[in-house]
């Protein structure tokens, strides 16, 4: 089944990425993938109906063995979403947990789950460890509130399968810093400002950031911090001074005198005792940081740290910039739920790195379809029994680029007769509950 001509117009924009029989091959999977929400490609085909006029497997070497980047996709991706940019981008870096099943699949191997851990006991679950980098966008259409579009992904390969497979060995921040220098390359005019949690905050990120990007990440309460070096006056002995004097750590500063403020984060209001100050880490003490603590008064945050390469930012201007980080895990849940971001059963290296990432492309083309033009189209449900629902999440977008495409599809059949309006509710109403 044909999408509405306004998705159809954001998937010509990679065709540039590929040769036209690959592009076909993706528009037929495209549309099969949205209307059957499983990351197989079987059930993609036999979702896109008639559309698929080519043998199948064309379209599982589409995934296996064409040529075509997905580097240059997800760069193709983001001068679509550039009219909603601001003058710095927002970016958000971080990696999920794909769980699989099968000893041959490449890259797999035993990687943390934060799903089935708790604070006191860690579990491992077998899959595919993912590190995704994307831009955090506040879309007119939901003011106020920060959607995370994936762009860029990087499959992070365990120290025993690289022994295996051969190739060099990169930890997580490595990938990121990749990523991050092939985006910020790609837009040298731009300036971008990447928030990331505490695994992607260290000395390996810090130390590498693109001239054109600023970070902003978590901090250890005993973290050691310096003052800036002191000026080295003439006919002094010995090696020059890396670090100035020692400055209180994160948990000392919480020890002084502390403002009180409200914060509105994560949709709550928090109150909080807060400290600031001006600093360098140990690893990178040439480089200045805003270093921010926090105690909630109420609730169960407990004591944090932050710290941001904006130094001349405020305390409060940090703390709701890392808040950001909280939509980056909204679409790793929406990508798994309604794309099937976990279900692709390729098992070569590049099947793997290919099918699962656009899972997450696909999110981003829906969300921005939806911004464009979806949301005019977009209901609130009247149900008796959520009376207070006003904005719509990603599964009422799919929902409606669903339904969209539907309509479309029967108008185009000029039914006419009594039943023709009955019959378009019914199957716009039958893709809704299906959604």
């Amino acid at each position: 089944m044909d999408l509405v001509p306004g998705f159809q117009e954001l998937l010509q924009g990679l065709s540039p990425t590929m040769t036209a029989p690959s592009f076909a091959s993706l528009c037929t999977l495209v549309s099969g993938w949205l209307f059957s929400g499983r990351g197989i490609v079987t059930r993609m085909i036999v979702a896109a109906g008639s559309g698929a006029t080519k043998h199948f497997s064309s379209y599982h070497r589409l995934m296996s063995a064409a040529s075509w980047s997905l580097d240059a996709m997800g760069l193709a991706v983001l001068t679509m979403i550039e009219p909603f940019l601001g003058d710095v981008v927002m970016l958000g870096l971080d990696d999920t947990l794909a769980r699989k099943r099968g000893l041959r699949m490449f890259g797999t191997g035993m990687h943390h789950d934060p799903l089935a851990a708790t604070r006191s006991l860690a579990f491992v679950r077998w899959g595919h460890s993912w590190v995704v980098l994307g831009v955090i966008v506040d879309f007119p259409f939901r003011p106020g509130h920060w959607i995370f579009l994936p762009l860029l992904f990087r499959l992070y390969v365990n120290r025993q399968t690289v022994a295996k497979h051969g190739g060099h060995y990169r930890t997580r921040p490595e990938l990121g810093v990749e990523m991050l220098c092939i985006l910020c390359a790609a837009h040298e005019n731009r300036r971008f400002h990447v928030v990331a949690d505490s695994a992607y905050g260290g000395q390996n990120v810090l130390a590498k950031l693109p001239s054109n990007c600023d970070l902003t990440s978590r901090l250890l309460l005993a973290a050691r911090l310096y003052d800036a070096r002191p000026e080295r006056q003439p006919g002094t002995n010995g090696r020059p001074r890396k670090r100035g004097q020692r400055l209180p750590s994160p948990a000392d500063m919480l020890e002084g005198r502390c403002r009180r403020v409200s914060l509105s984060i994560y949709g709550r209001s928090y109150r909080s005792r807060i400290a600031d100050q001006v600093a360098r880490v140990f690893a990178v003490p040439d480089r200045p940081l805003r270093i921010v603590v926090s105690e909630a008064l109420e609730g169960g945050r407990g004591k944090e740290a932050f710290y941001s390469t904006c130094h001349e930012a405020t305390a409060e201007q940090v703390i709701r910039w890392y808040a950001m980080r909280w939509s980056v895990e909204v679409t790793f849940r929406d990508s798994k739920q309604c794309l099937g971001f976990e279900e692709p059963q390729g098992w070569s290296q590049k099947a793997v790195e290919r099918t699962a990432p656009l899972a997450m492309l696909l999110h981003t083309l829906v969300v921005l379809w939806f911004a464009k033009e979806g949301h005019r189209l977009w209901q609130p449900p009247t149900h008796r029994w959520y009376p207070s629902k006003a904005d719509p999440s990603f599964s009422d977008m799919l929902r409606t680029l669903r339904r969209a495409s539907v309509r479309q599809h029967v108008l185009a059949m000029a039914l006419t007769g009594r039943g023709s309006r009955k019959l378009t509710r019914l199957l716009e109403h039958a893709v809704a509950m299906a959604a």
